[in-house]
């Protein structure tokens, strides 16, 4: 491990003659936030200083200083991760970027769209939709950074038909551990130039190198779209009707699975009732969302029809159609909102949140047993666990949730129990540890045991080529501090 320096006086003002003091924060001016991301079960430290970066130079500037006098650097976005990956554990400098909000300009000859890392995703989808374009990444936090959904390749709900953020990152500009700047990738939409380095930094949650600016592949804007509430009886029917929609040739933009106390949960955060609870007499365990999307009403009206001649032999109570914006906005409105009401109605001890949450991915065939395997290992544990996921892509969603009664080491103890099962479980299944929230500090051990240690020693090799004296949010992704 480096030894790192603290930030003194001289450092304050030599960051301040490369940035405007106003934009300098240090003791009491940090604000708390900065000390955590929004799983604050991961823990919390303040910063010694943060920066509110303007411009890649600006981050070039106090990277050079802060590699010259070997100080630990945490680049942050909005702070919207699940794990860790943005808090400060080893104190030292925050680059926060959110100030670098820049929509900088469409090419539409080569159907891409230039950012900043700042720019927030909803931003960036709303004006693509102004200009009858999709940026198809589509994280349920809509007011992430698109630097920081590019630094753990966020997933996402129509990742099922147009895959991650990863399949969109075209080019970027990267600051380097060092202060160097490069220029990774190229518009164009194919490439074997040597080591695929913007692949690289795709994912590494700002261990590697300091994200500014993007050029991000766009595409036109489906004319039709149209979404199916599928409500079943149980969850176990409702998942294990999944894998029929690829084997019958249906494309779903999006294909999630939510059961009955989630939804609840949602529509009482949300104040609108949206999901039928009863139906036919039979009551509702579990639903399947789905949306398709394509060129014409009557190409959607035949996909339709097909669909629900499928999940009402698979065991669905009925299809519900959304067939109108504000029936489709409703839909989505309540699925969006799952971890903010989770959060809504979870109790605080100690200052932090009784809560804790993987987000394993699996195969599409092992959904529903790897599923039906986690409720059993939380049934006999005594925990209570709430589920939903992207069932179109094997990402599930997995919240163990502590009562008023028990203590925060009592609970971690628990929950690290748990993981320990189910994550080990998923590795036997042929699954992998997360599906789109990456790392960060919290899943660190969890990926050790799933992947073996020489994979995690050639992953810090790859951390120590990029960054000599590893001050670059250290103690993330492969190593400990």
């Amino acid at each position: 491990m480096s030894e790192y320096n603290k930030v003194t006086p001289e450092i304050i003002e030599q960051i301040k003659a490369v940035v405007d003091p106003k934009r300098v924060y240090v003791g009491e001016d940090i604000n708390e936030d900065f000390s955590h991301d929004e799983m604050s079960i991961y823990g919390k430290k303040m910063p010694e200083l943060v920066v509110d970066a303007l411009t890649t130079e600006e981050v070039s500037a106090v990277m050079k200083i802060a590699y010259e006098n070997t100080i630990p650097v945490t680049p942050r976005g909005a702070g919207t991760g699940l794990v860790g990956a943005c808090v400060p554990i080893a104190g030292g400098i925050v680059i926060n970027t959110t100030k670098m909000n820049k929509i900088l300009g469409y090419d539409l000859d080569n159907f891409v769209v230039h950012v900043e890392a700042g720019v927030l995703l909803n931003d960036l989808a709303e004006d693509c939709v102004r200009q009858g374009l999709m940026y198809p990444p589509d994280p349920g936090e809509k007011f992430a950074c698109l630097g920081g959904n590019v630094s753990t390749n966020a997933g996402g709900m129509r990742a099922c038909k147009y895959g991650a953020t990863r399949d969109y990152v075209r080019a970027m500009t990267v600051v380097l551990p060092d202060g160097e700047i490069v220029k990774l990738g190229s518009t164009v939409s194919k490439t074997s130039s040597g080591y695929s380095l913007l692949n690289l930094i795709v994912g590494s949650e700002g261990t590697l190198g300091i994200i500014t600016e993007l050029t991000l592949k766009i595409i036109p804007a489906p004319k039709e779209v149209i979404s199916l509430v599928v409500p079943f009886e149980n969850l176990a029917d409702c998942i294990s009707t999944v894998p029929k929609f690829k084997f019958n040739h249906l494309d779903p933009q999006a294909l999630e699975f939510m059961e009955k106390a989630i939804v609840q949960k949602s529509e009482r955060y949300i104040g609108k009732s949206v999901y039928p609870q009863v139906l036919d007499g039979i009551e509702v365990g579990a639903y399947l969302l789905v949306t398709f999307d394509g060129k014409s009403q009557d190409e959607l009206d035949a996909i339709i029809e097909q669909a629900s001649e499928i999940v009402l032999e698979a065991g669905a109570i009925d299809v519900l159609v959304a067939d109108t914006p504000a029936k489709i906005k409703d839909a989505w409105a309540a699925r969006s909102s799952f971890l903010e009401a989770i959060k809504a109605e979870t109790n605080w001890k100690d200052g932090l949140e009784m809560l804790d949450e993987c987000d394993v991915v699996v195969p599409l065939n092992m959904i529903a047993p790897y599923v039906e395997y986690v409720y059993g290992v939380g049934e006999k544990m005594g925990l209570q666990i709430e589920s939903f996921g992207h069932a179109g892509d094997g990402n599930l969603h997995i919240y163990i949730i502590g009562d008023d009664q028990i203590s925060v080491a009592d609970f971690q103890k628990k929950a690290d129990e748990f993981f320990d099962d189910i994550y080990a479980e998923a590795t036997r299944v042929g699954g992998l540890v997360s599906g789109e929230h990456a790392i960060g500090s919290g899943k660190l051990e969890y990926l050790a045991k799933s992947v073996g240690p020489r994979q995690m020693e050639i992953m810090e090799g790859i951390k120590r080529v990029f960054d000599p004296k590893m001050i670059l949010n250290p103690g993330k992704v492969c190593y400990r501090l």
